[in-house]
């Protein structure tokens, strides 16, 4: 059974954080270059979409052998998932990238034998550092970059890990982590709650998502904060566009406010999810119910 830990990483001093988004940034380099490569060959008739480039010897030393095959396989992922859904009629763009220069998107993708996590009162992650990178920070042939983790997952005891990803949230100006596991289903009753309570969502607009427990518990989202960020973030993006040269649609600024908007809401509600989840699996709640209630209310 897969089940995913999420977590808080934290560098334990500036030149640890220095390396880290050393490897993130040079991850998304790499990942930019054969995204780049994919896309020019799916655009030439005669290219091949799945032929790239060798590019361990050039990233290697940087962040390891095992983790440029991680990021390549990813990326291969990424197109497949392009071509099932074009089969489809519902892909909507390929593959993109993750940013340039100041606005390049950290996140790296490590293998599940490339890291490991200790569970404790002082949890920590260790990671593969490439060679290159090892002798200029001064880590030791078998050393690892060692970072603190903070967050309490529900998943601490697993069969089998999976490949780690790692990225840097500039909303929240934190690090984070996903970790997939594999747990047997005995342990994954550790995961289900001790009732059999339910719960009614209402989702709106000022007031995102609305919340009546079966307990009697009720919650409110306010967005009024998200919304007026967002809109204050549109309207500076329009005005923007009204100055541009005649032709041009689009610049550097307001490409990176579209990203930087998108991220903000993305965190923001994947946040709220998380709460409303963890509350609700506190309550007991086995059932939740979205949207028009008019069914449910007439049953009762």
């Amino acid at each position: 059974m897969k089940r995913t830990n999420e977590f808080e990483v934290v560098p334990q001093s500036d030149a640890d954080e220095e390396l880290l988004r050393r490897l993130l940034d040079a991850s998304a380099a790499l990942w930019n270059e054969i995204n780049y490569q994919r896309r020019t060959n799916f655009d030439d008739s005669d290219g091949d979409v799945w032929k790239i480039d060798e590019y361990r010897g050039r990233y290697g030393g940087t962040l390891g052998a095992s983790t440029v095959q991680q990021i390549e396989r990813k990326n291969r992922e990424a197109w497949h998932s392009f071509f099932a859904l074009r089969e489809k009629g519902e892909a909507n763009g390929k593959p993109g990238f993750w940013g340039s220069g100041d606005d390049r998107e950290l996140r790296m993708y490590i293998r599940n034998t490339s890291y490991s996590v200790e569970w404790g009162k002082y949890s920590r992650l260790e990671i593969l550092v490439g060679q290159d990178l090892k002798e200029e920070y001064g880590l030791g042939d078998r050393e690892r970059l060692r970072l603190e983790v903070r967050g309490d997952p529900n998943w601490k005891e697993y069969d089998k890990q999976g490949r780690l990803e790692l990225y840097y949230d500039d909303v929240s100006e934190t690090f984070r982590a996903f970790q997939p596991v594999t747990i047997n289903e005995d342990n994954s009753r550790l995961a289900q709650p001790l009732a059999d309570e339910t719960a009614a969502l209402d989702i709106g607009a000022n007031n995102i998502v609305a919340c009546t427990v079966s307990t009697g518990e009720q919650y409110l989202y306010d967005g009024r904060n998200l919304f007026e960020r967002f809109r204050e973030t549109t309207h500076r993006i329009a005005e923007l566009r009204s100055k541009l040269e005649d032709g041009q649609y689009t610049s550097n600024r307001i490409e990176l406010l579209h990203r930087r908007r998108t991220r903000r809401r993305d965190h923001a509600q994947d946040a709220l999810a998380r709460n409303l989840i963890e509350r609700l699996y506190d309550d007991g709640v086995s059932t939740v119910h979205v949207g028009d209630l008019t069914d449910i209310l007439e049953t009762h």
